[in-house]
């Protein structure tokens, strides 16, 4: 039977490879936005899965009521729709995915309630969340193994 908490998962850095994206966009274009790399038009619809994570995101899904958690840059609009696609394309569109309409965009992640945020950084709110921060990409959780070993699935 399904864990009913609710875990909140990020998406860059937890999901998502942000640099293979910023890797992918010309040195020239990278130039002019050096320091806010977020803000590049169409980067997010460009960026790969971390390794793990889409198999351990559905592990999650299986035993947890499961929510992606992210925040997109305000100056680059076009984030926001490639945060949509890109789950679309690499979780699923229908239905029957785990992700289906479980995608939340938004700068103060402490006001949604929760057991868990799987996150790798602090900011945005993932600091006063009033649930687990799970930091990943540190020392106790560096990667989605030791992550799923915490959620009781691993």
């Amino acid at each position: 039977m399904k864990n009913q908490e609710i875990v909140y998962v990020d998406m860059d850095g937890v999901l998502v490879d942000f640099e293979s994206g910023v890797s992918r966009i010309p040195s020239a274009v990278r130039a002019q936005y050096l320091g806010n790399e977020d803000e590049i038009p169409g980067m997010f619809a460009l960026m790969d899965p971390i390794p793990g994570a889409l198999d351990a995101f559905r592990l999650v899904s299986e035993n947890y009521e499961t929510h992606i958690l992210s925040t997109a840059p305000w100056n680059n609009p076009s984030a926001w729709t490639d945060k949509v696609s890109w789950v679309r394309r690499y979780i699923g569109e229908t239905e029957e995915t785990p992700a289906y309409k479980r995608l939340t965009i938004s700068h103060n992640k402490n006001l949604l309630r929760g057991s868990y945020l799987i996150d790798d950084r602090k900011k945005n709110g993932a600091e006063l969340f009033a649930g687990e921060h799970i930091h990943f990409g540190t020392e106790l959780y560096p990667d989605w193994d030791s992550v799923l070993r915490r959620l009781g699935i691993g």
